[in-house]
């Protein structure tokens, strides 16, 4: 073979990330609801602040995005100097793993986690280990039965994507007793903010007494998915460690304008949370039954589990959906391929999935 630059061992093996479907072959005018987006776009004020930043284009951004992590910790009680700003949660994940993953080491995540925690383990040369779940749901005593000698790393999305499901604070802190004090716990929230469940917590407190938790999150299902902002909350130590090896620019003023905005505009979270979980629990209670299962989600998304009969499968429902121009997420990618995951979008969209779903093997 000709000889040429060869990637790290490992690179090759892994499955690069596939995002949802924007459209399909003779989908005209698609809605789509694939990627787990805003229904209702994003804050105004956010919009203001991006535009506001045309004439500033030429200047480089903040590399300590110090307006934000204020605005961050203002809106949520936290210390600013504890904060990190990423290009979406995804950047800080992969940061997360250049500096605490290596060759002979280990991650372990849930079996339905999010598809990101295998790219950014394999990508730092550690190898995964993934931990069975329980009806779809996290699993603890899985978790901590998957971990060895050689685990560096626990990632768990709470709630998850792609079921929709979280555990509470009591199962969290049991987890976080579990593990060894060497062990980083990385807790997930991207979908903090439509969490109804009086019952959960996104792992502050936790980060709070203790000395390797973190917690990330993102502003992309709030509204500002193409401007890709994420942050993270964590020990002094940790913070100081990933800032050395980020970009010193890593996300870009109209971004960080945006963000501070948005973060800002809690009446806007609000009425986005409102939304979701009145047009969530609607569709859940429509879709139920009908030979069609729903998990219960806490995030803006329902997941769907279909027969395995014909004309009423997931593939037929995904043909249907397409054919009336809805656009869903295949779960095949993530080993569910009886399951569709359906984005929460408008009114609209809603009544039309529902409609279209119901009408599956007629």
């Amino acid at each position: 073979m000709t000889e040429r630059p060869q990637p790290q061992p490992g690179i090759l093996e892994i499955a690069p990330y596939v995002a949802g479907k924007s459209g399909a072959p003779g989908a005209t005018a698609p809605i789509k609801l694939s990627s787990n987006e805003s229904p209702l776009g994003c804050s105004p004020k956010a919009v203001e602040a991006f535009k506001a930043m045309a004439d500033r284009l030429a200047d480089y951004p903040d590399s300590s995005a110090a307006k934000l992590r204020t605005a961050v910790g203002e809106t949520y009680g936290l210390d600013p100097s504890r904060l990190v700003v990423g290009a979406g949660s995804d950047e800080l994940l992969h940061l997360i793993a250049q500096a605490y993953l290596g060759h002979g080491t280990e991650a372990v995540m849930s079996q339905y986690g999010f598809l990101v925690y295998p790219i950014v383990t394999r990508a730092a040369g550690a190898e995964l280990v993934v931990a069975p779940e329980n009806d779809y749901r996290t699993d603890v005593d899985a978790i901590l039965g998957a971990v060895t000698e050689k685990t560096r790393v626990v990632f768990l999305a709470n709630p998850n994507n792609p079921t929709g499901t979280h555990i509470g604070p009591a199962e969290l802190a049991r987890l976080h007793a579990g593990l060894r004090p060497d062990i980083l716990l990385v807790l997930d929230a991207a979908y903090a903010e439509y969490i109804d469940d009086e019952n959960y917590e996104p792992g502050i407190d936790l980060v709070d007494r203790s000395e390797n938790v973190v917690m990330t999150r993102t502003f992309s299902k709030i509204g500002l998915a193409n401007l890709r902002v994420g942050w993270l909350y964590g020990p002094p130590h940790v913070v100081d460690v990933l800032n050395r090896i980020r970009g010193p620019f890593n996300v870009n003023g109209a971004a960080l304008a945006a963000a501070e905005a948005a973060v800002r505009d809690t009446g806007f979270t609000a009425r986005l949370r409102e939304h979701n979980s009145k047009w969530r629990d609607w569709l859940t209670a429509e879709l139920s039954g009908n030979a069609m299962r729903v998990l219960p989600s806490q995030c803006n998304f329902i997941l769907v589990f279909f027969p395995d009969e014909e004309g009423r499968t997931a593939a037929d429902a995904n043909a249907l959906l397409t054919k009336n121009n809805l656009i869903v997420r295949e779960m095949g990618a993530y080993g569910m391929p009886d399951a569709l995951r359906i984005s929460i979008g408008t009114e609209e969209a809603m009544r039309k999935v529902a409609e279209v779903l119901k009408g599956l093997g007629q």
